[in-house]
């Protein structure tokens, strides 16, 4: 019986030791983003009415849109809107890490400037592909005030092709 009492004693005590040690504060999420290059696969934009979809157009990239992230938490990106530029500044995620701040500043066309990835919702992150929706994202909208989202779809690359 007492073989018993210090057998499961020993396991208790073996499980404290293990689940105590200090964790290497790794986190998976970041370590997807600076894994590789993310290229441009489509880009799909929707508006609506309040909740009513009124139009919706996916367009498939054909330019070479690369958006790099890296480890120090800067990051890029090249030919935004199919310009030829490159754009480069900071990204973090918010604390729940469902939201990409990415601060850089793209031509969007000739004469205007944008930040395209300020506040966008990461729907889809994995080792192969990333969703973000960007534009008019906040949970509380109007009813009859017209809103457009803009959704963006990368694949992940290990190498840039010829960009």
């Amino acid at each position: 019986m007492k073989k018993k009492y210090f057998l499961l004693l020993s396991i208790v005590l073996i499980g404290l030791v293990i689940n105590s040690c200090k964790k290497t504060g790794q986190n998976a999420i970041p370590a997807l983003f600076s894994g590789g290059f993310w290229q441009l696969a489509s880009i799909e934009t929707t508006t609506y009415t309040g909740n009513q979809q009124l139009t919706d157009t996916t367009i498939n990239d054909t330019c070479g849109q690369i958006f790099t992230f890296k480890p120090d938490f800067t990051c890029t990106y090249t030919n935004f809107n199919c310009l030829t530029q490159s754009s480069s500044g900071t990204w973090s995620l918010t604390p729940n890490q469902l939201y990409l701040n990415a601060d850089m500043t793209c031509d969007s066309t000739t004469t205007t400037k944008t930040k395209p990835f300020i506040n966008a919702q990461i729907i889809t992150l994995g080792v192969y592909s990333m969703v973000l929706n960007t534009g008019d994202i906040a949970p509380n909208y109007s009813l009859t005030k017209p809103r457009k989202i803009v959704k963006y779809g990368f694949i992940r690359q290990k190498t840039t092709t010829g960009n």
